[in-house]
């Protein structure tokens, strides 16, 4: 079984470039939007930690991309998300047409007010966060 990717640039190494093309862009819109998130990977895929959290993940698929801001910021946002597969937490598009940055944007601020407004990390998190 191959070894799982420590880092999102060891993630997006093995994407095709359609792939690796639109996980960038969306890593860029979710830096943006977020600047003190941290990046990471959980789960086997990139993510971004916000406070000790993981706040957004992101992943290619055999078919799709995907973006998982959790369920809140698509309930908030399913008029803006209407043309996109979408799940409970998920966001599935093609590599050839990537999420506007703008959405993103929205999505990774309505996830951090979500944050905002439940109870706060853990020491134990913040510590795992500083590793």
């Amino acid at each position: 079984m191959p070894a799982k990717p420590r880092t999102i640039d060891a993630y997006l190494a093995k994407q095709g470039r359609a792939e690796r093309v639109a996980l960038e862009a969306l890593r860029r819109a979710i830096r943006a939007a977020a600047p003190a998130a941290q990046e990471s990977v959980s789960y086997g895929i990139p993510a971004f930690r916000l406070d000790g959290r993981v706040l957004v993940w992101f992943a290619a698929a055999k078919t799709h991309c995907a973006f998982y801001p959790g369920a809140h910021p698509i309930e908030a946002h399913a008029d803006a998300l209407s043309r996109y597969d979408t799940s409970k937490g998920t966001v599935r598009f093609d590599a050839s047409r990537p999420l506007p940055a703008g959405l993103v944007r929205k999505l990774v601020k309505a996830r951090i007010e979500e944050f905002a407004t439940r109870r706060p990390a853990t020491e134990n998190a913040r510590r795992r966060a500083a590793r």
